[in-house]
This record gives structure tokens, sequence and C-alpha cells, in this order.
């Protein structure tokens, strides 16, 4: 018994604990492949449309073929668009919409390992660990939730501890910390 004991504190890695506070206030959200934008090109409605940011990360548009979008915010992407216009219409004045948000690779929450429904998640500003849960349906039966980890790549893949289960199992609101955009939440398999 003593011998296991060993063998499973050896083999555990302990992580620090993750800061409550992850968000920053400076964010701004970059399009990304997937994501809809709603074109409205003021007093010529033939220019508007909703086009979908394709997966090379680029929109076609009436005038306006193969424009990068992806890592761009709303407004530089309607400056780009304005820049291309101006070749066919005099002082185009666009606006940009983001529908539909799934942000790029790069910003997404992944979620690995015993969740009930393990999958990629879009980053929104303020997410938590608790929203994270609800929207991957909680943990598995056999999830050892108190030994999940944040692997946030925004820090150079610096890993933190979770405490999923006193977070959903004990309504322990201290164990709800933000998200960062990138970050994935690994919920390791319990031993017993």
């Amino acid at each position: 018994m003593a011998l296991a004991g060993l063998l499973l504190s050896a083999c555990a890695t302990s992580f620090p604990p993750a800061p409550a506070s992850a968000a920053d206030s400076e964010y701004n959200y970059v399009i990304g492949p997937g994501d809809n934008v709603n074109i409205v090109v003021w007093r010529n409605p033939e220019l508007s449309m909703s086009v979908p940011v394709r997966p090379d990360g680029k929109i076609t548009t009436p005038l306006v073929e193969d424009l990068p979008a992806m890592g761009k915010d709303a407004t530089t992407l309607a400056r780009d668009i304005e820049k291309e216009l101006a070749k066919f219409i005099r002082d185009p004045v666009v606006t940009v919409i983001v529908t539909g948000f799934v942000g790029p690779y790069s910003e997404q929450i992944r979620v690995v390992g015993e969740a009930a429904q393990p999958r990629i998640l879009p980053y929104n500003q303020k997410m938590t660990l608790l929203d994270v849960m609800i929207a991957v349906g909680g943990m598995t039966e056999f999830a050892d939730g108190n030994n999940a980890t944040i692997l946030r790549t925004a820090e150079g893949n610096k890993q933190y501890s979770v405490r999923i289960k006193d977070l959903v199992k004990r309504g322990d609101v201290s164990a709800n910390v933000e998200m960062r955009p990138g970050d994935v939440l690994i919920i390791p398999q319990s031993w017993f």
C-alpha cells in the first residue's frame, strides 16, 4: 500500500493554481475562419452582403476578391475593403459586423480528456472555467477533476492546476478561474 502511494505521488506533477483573473482588458476580437462577416457599404446595397470567412482566412465580395480577413478586427477589415472599393467607387464607407463567432484557431479554447463532450470552443472575453464546463456538459464519471490543468499557450505553455470537481460537484466558486484565448483544459482520468 505504501509502495502504491509512493508511485502515485511520484507520477503526479503539481502545478501552481490558476490565477482567478486572466482576462486582458485590452482584448479585441479578431476574425477567424468560420466567422461570418456582414459587410455594409453605405449607399451601395448591391455591394452589401454577408459572407463567410473561408478556411484560408480570406473573404470575397463583389469587386473585392480574396481579401485576407483572418487576424484582423472588424474596423481594420472595413478600412481594407474601403481601399479596394475606392478603385471602383468614390469615397466608399464600409461597416463590418462579425456574426457567427468562431475566431482564429490560436484563440479557441480546447477541452480534452474526460469531459463529457470534449470539443473546441470559441473564446469569449471574461469566459470562466465554469462556462467551459457547462459548454462541454461536465465531466465523465471517470474524470479526476481536481487534478485537471490549464495549459496556457499565451504564457509559453505554462500549466496551472484547477479544481473542476470542487467547482462543479461541490459548488466551490473559489475554484472558478477566468480562461484566456488559446487555453487548453486537460481533464485526466481517475485511477480509482
